[in-house]
């Protein structure tokens, strides 16, 4: 299992730059930094393209996808594109009724919380995932030297989606589900890591260079119904693409206590959230794991000087790591000045790595 001759980690685009020698644990040519979200709602050139295109059919779209990817890196000279897509689009190519309400979230026709409801998914096929596949293609031709990072929702965050039917703030509907009938549990998060590992490894072998797994909600959970209920269905998402050699990364918000559980299910990058310092995430994890993060998304709104003494901070904390990829503890919030995410890149591509 191996990415083909013509992949930019095989044919040596992207196998020097400065993100997959950060995330190698190896020392980068310059630090790299991109940013969750920054393909998107802060940039204007994204809200014109957008413009009367529902979110879902923006990212079956292979060439506005494309497209939206490729916006941040020309505008920030970003390390990194990540991906434009989300989460629940597995569900929709699978053809589960989902869509996203503005506003709202990933919305689902009916939620799925029985035994019978999960026996009734349907199965995510390869054939159904050629969009993705074309998307990337596209963006990887344009990207150059620079990675593409593929990434997909951590099982359990896919599967409370799909018991709460909508987002949630608790996610009361799938704890309860976990201890009341955990075999429905299991049987629906095994769907929605199979799911996810399709969509992984559809973009690595497409030619994305990393993966990022996202665990938005794993933060409701405590550490041991994490490593019960949680971890396996991760493990077993990442067991799609973990022979083909891309560096693999886990994020998750509101998870400094399940770093180390994050860590165990197999990948090579822990991405930290804006609640933990960098140094004291890197000695939970024992001094060997590369970081990702972690630039509070509210100080983008502050004044240049607090947000440059911020960001000053996150690179010395982030020196205690073997690697640290600089980003945020979160998404780009949709009201930040571009401009402001431009300077923060130039001031972190200025300081020695």
């Amino acid at each position: 299992m191996t990415l083909g001759a013509s992949h930019p980690l095989v044919d040596g685009r992207t196998a020097d730059s400065p993100l997959i020698a950060a995330y190698r644990g190896r020392k980068p040519s310059r630090r790299p930094v991109w940013f969750m979200r920054q393909a998107g709602r802060s940039l204007p050139e994204y809200r014109a393209l957008r413009e009367g295109t529902a979110m879902l059919e923006a990212c079956l779209d292979p060439g506005m996808a494309a497209e939206i990817t490729l916006q941040p890196v020309r505008r920030h000279d970003v390390d990194a594109a990540i991906f434009f897509s989300d989460i629940v689009i597995p569900l929709k190519l699978a053809g589960v009724d989902v869509d996203i309400v503005p506003g709202v979230g990933p919305v689902l026709g009916s939620p799925v919380r029985t035994a019978a409801d999960v026996a009734a998914l349907p199965v995510l096929t390869d054939e159904a995932l050629d969009p993705i596949r074309a998307a990337v293609a596209l963006t990887v031709a344009e990207l150059g030297s620079t990675p593409l990072i593929g990434f997909a929702g951590a099982p359990f965050t896919l599967a409370a989606y799909m018991v709460e039917g909508k987002p949630s703030r608790d996610h009361l509907g799938p704890r309860t589900m976990m201890h009341s009938d955990p075999e429905t549990w299991q049987a629906l998060a095994e769907w929605a890591a199979d799911a996810s590992g399709r969509f992984l490894r559809a973009q690595l072998e497409a030619g994305a260079s990393a993966a990022q797994l996202f665990d938005s909600w794993a933060g409701s959970l405590g550490l041991a119904d994490y490593r019960k209920y949680a971890a396996p269905a991760s493990a077993r998402a990442l067991d799609a693409v973990r022979g083909l050699g891309a560096p693999l990364i886990h994020f998750g918000t509101g998870t400094s206590e399940l770093l180390g559980a994050m860590h165990d299910v197999g990948v090579d990058v822990i991405g930290v959230d804006y609640r933990l310092d960098l140094a004291e995430a890197s000695r939970r994890l024992g001094g060997t794991v590369p970081l990702q993060g972690n630039i509070d998304p509210a100080l983008l709104g502050a004044p240049w000087p607090v947000l440059e003494q911020h960001v000053l901070a996150v690179l010395e904390a982030g020196a205690a790591a073997p690697g640290h990829v600089v980003n945020l503890g979160h998404g780009v919030p949709p009201e930040t000045d571009p401009d402001v995410l431009t300077r923060v890149v130039k001031l972190i591509h200025s300081v020695e790595p």
